[in-house]
């Protein structure tokens, strides 16, 4: 239990919120319930509070998630679900949610209140875990990330060799949590396809428009003819972008699946391979940096 009497650092409120890791679906619902006896932030001696979700380590535009606010209360009871999608079984055991409890303000910036951390890896897959904490002052973000391969959102990309149409089909399903890039925090992303090495630059595929989101639902698929056996000796290059009318497009960020990959970028390509006309989805992350690849639009 928390000491809540005003003269203790610890009176900066409790928050009531749960957590599901829906394996199958590789979502992480987080249910913020509700708070009580929040430390009064303005000047009536309450506070316009919101609920900020942040999954560490991670770029912050993209992984942030947030409630609405409530007016006037320092017992705020939103009962709100915020759903990450894309999270895959190696998130669950590397990365850690941060709750941050904010008071929004008209005028100046919105002021922290308290926080919590929860390592994913204290989630049992498809079981629903509460928790009624005490909220914390700011905790030091870890700066030993490694910044260079920042994350940039998740994609949903199916592959499937087709034995009957003698090509591997790429399908880009959705993505999930885009870094914005836009001044609306937004983004109005595409996303462009390569199969390499790639001598007379025709393997160029690329998907519609979704105009201001970071969730885009794309489902298209491209189809590269290609004899099976020479796809081991060839990488796709999957890119996002966010389309900008009169200038240069922005890149968003890319994966890279191939023989020369790791973990799940080269386990998919491996699976696809294995499996003739057998269509395999599977989630990846996004990260500023391809290397090797050709970054102009």
């Amino acid at each position: 239990m928390c000491d809540l009497s005003p003269l203790s650092a610890a009176a900066l409120g409790t928050l009531d919120f749960s957590l599901l890791y829906d394996q199958e679906n590789n979502a992480l619902h987080c249910t913020i319930s509700k708070a009580k006896g929040l430390k009064p932030m303005d000047h009536n001696g309450l506070a316009d509070p919101y609920v900020k979700l942040h999954l560490l380590p991670g770029a912050s535009k993209a992984n942030k998630l947030r409630t609405k606010t409530l007016r006037n209360t320092l017992n705020p009871t939103w009962n709100e679900t915020l759903t990450y999608y894309g999270i895959t079984d190696e998130d669950m055991i590397r990365k850690t949610l941060r709750i941050s409890v904010c008071d929004e303000d008209k005028f100046r910036h919105n002021e922290f209140i308290g926080e919590t951390r929860v390592p994913l890896k204290k989630l049992k897959a498809n079981h629903t875990k509460t928790f009624s904490i005490c909220l914390e002052k700011q905790l030091p973000v870890d700066k030993t990330e490694d910044k260079s391969l920042e994350e940039r959102g998740r994609i949903l990309i199916s592959l499937k060799y087709s034995s009957q149409k003698q090509g591997l089909l790429v399908g880009i399903v959705r993505c999930a949590h885009l870094a914005a890039m836009d001044a609306n925090g937004y983004s109005d992303p595409y996303v462009k396809t390569y199969l390499k090495p790639d001598v007379d630059k025709k393997s160029k595929h690329k998907t519609a428009v979704k105009k201001k989101t970071l969730n885009p639902e794309f489902n298209e698929e491209f189809c590269y003819e290609i004899k099976h056996g020479d796809l081991a000796k060839k990488t796709l290059e999957v890119t996002v972008w966010d389309y900008d009318i009169g200038k240069s497009n922005d890149f968003i960020g890319g994966v890279v699946l191939g023989i020369n990959a790791k973990g799940e970028r080269l386990k998919h390509w491996f699976d696809c391979l294995k499996n003739k006309d057998k269509r395999i989805e599977r989630w990846h992350t996004l990260t500023n940096e391809l290397p090797g690849a050709v970054l102009s639009d």
